[in-house]
């Protein structure tokens, strides 16, 4: 285990949300969930390094993620553009993610949400706010484009509080 700062491996993580996307974890190590995102950044928020993520209401992950109050980023550093792919079309919801991709649920070193075990960068946070999206102050092209449909996001804003590569 390399302990990193979380500025560490940002090249990498900013190409890989632009290029395939990272595995969003929730859950426990008991019922762990996975999604991909290809939106999110890192940055500085309140004084604190802060990932912030996406997620649909609609989405399975919404409930686990605003009910813990935790999640983990796992961002593959080879290639993993089949288990991504399949994590990011299809919903927890229809069963377990990490059984049907061959993927390890590893507990995380500081929240319950588990990590990516086949992942080698991960980012481990604490939701310290989140933000329903505002559809009024969304351009009008963004929202004919991904929310034609009505299913807004909601930003989570997630403590980095370990940073680490396996």
């Amino acid at each position: 285990m390399n302990q990193l700062d979380y500025t560490d491996k940002m090249d990498l993580v900013t190409r890989q949300l632009g290029n395939g996307g990272v595995f969003l974890n929730t859950g426990s190590l008991d019922a762990p969930n996975t999604m991909t995102i290809g939106w999110g950044s890192v940055g500085v928020y309140w004084g604190k390094p802060v990932f912030v993520v996406m997620v649909r209401y609609s989405r399975h992950s919404f409930k686990a993620i605003n009910e813990m109050k935790n999640f983990t980023v796992s961002i593959p550093l080879h290639d993993m553009k089949k288990e991504l792919g399949y994590c990011g079309t299809r919903s927890g919801r229809e069963g377990d993610k990490f059984a049907a991709c061959g993927l390890t649920a590893e507990a995380a070193q500081s929240v319950a949400a588990p990590i990516v075990g086949e992942c080698e960068l991960h980012y481990e946070c604490k939701v310290i706010a989140k933000q329903s999206m505002e559809p009024t102050l969304v351009c009008p092209d963004i929202l004919q484009r991904y929310y034609g449909d009505g299913d807004f996001h909601t930003y989570f804003y997630g403590e980095i509080v370990n940073c680490y590569e396996k």
